[in-house]
Parts: C-alpha cells; structure tokens; sequence
C-alpha cells in the first residue's frame, strides 16, 4: 500500500469523522452553520497540511531510493567481482574432483565386471560339481 493512499484514506476519515460530530450535535441552526463555516476552515488547513506531509513523505521515498541506487551498484559490483574471483580460484580444484570422481566410477564398473565373472566362475563350478559353499566359505574365513 503507498502512503499516499493511506493518507488520503486517513484525511477523508477524519473529515467523515468529523461531519459525522458536528450533525450529530444538538445546535440550533445558526449556531450549527457558524460551527461547520469555522470548522470547514480548520479542516481545509490540516488538509492542505496534510498534502504538504504527504508531499515530503514522497520526496523522502524518492530520496532514499535514488541514494540506495548509488549505494547497491557499487556493492553489487563488488559481489559479483568476488564470485568470479571465487570461481577462478576453485576451478583448478573443481576439475581435479570430477577426475577423482571419474577414476572412482571406474573402478566401480571393474569391481561389478569382476563379481559378475566370479559369479559366473561359481555357478559353472556348481554345475560341475565342484563348488561346495560351505568348502568355500571356510577357506574365506580362514
């Protein structure tokens, strides 16, 4: 929400407000038509005052942003300078880290290509006879 709506909302219910006071109040009519006359006055001055505030309000916003505007671009410069100095710095790493990661990924493929072929060697023996589990397990444990 703009302060300026908020002022505006906030002037017109205090006028309302203040119509709603003065009718509401047990006065003859000559006395009532002074009344609002000198009323009316009063409330045209805090009104225009209240213009003249909203109006600073305004210029302070306007102010404040043209200032942070100044004040962000040269940080935003900064920051973005230091992320690709942090780039630079930690690509050398980076690459010898997904070498690693490679070499690592291989050795996994020739782990699982060489159980595959110790599994195939056991169920050819088992077919042939020549494997007998508990035989195996003792000398794996021994």
């Amino acid at each position: 929400m703009k302060a300026s709506n908020f002022l505006i909302g906030f002037g017109a219910g205090l006028a309302a407000g203040a119509a709603i006071i003065l009718f509401s109040a047990p006065q003859s009519g000559p006395e009532f038509r002074s009344s609002v006359k000198s009323s009316s006055g009063d409330w045209k001055e805090r009104f225009d005052e209240l213009k003249e505030k909203v109006n600073g309000i305004k210029e302070s916003i306007k102010h404040l942003s043209e200032e942070s505007k100044e004040t962000l671009k040269p940080v935003l410069d900064d920051l973005k300078e230091s992320f690709k100095q942090y780039q630079e710095e930690t690509a050398p790493a980076k690459e010898h880290m997904q070498l690693e990661i490679k070499a690592i990924q291989n050795s996994i493929k020739e782990i699982e290509a060489e159980l595959k072929k110790h599994k195939k060697n056991e169920k050819k023996k088992e077919k042939k006879g020549e494997y007998n589990p508990d035989v195996s397990e003792r000398k794996q444990g021994e």
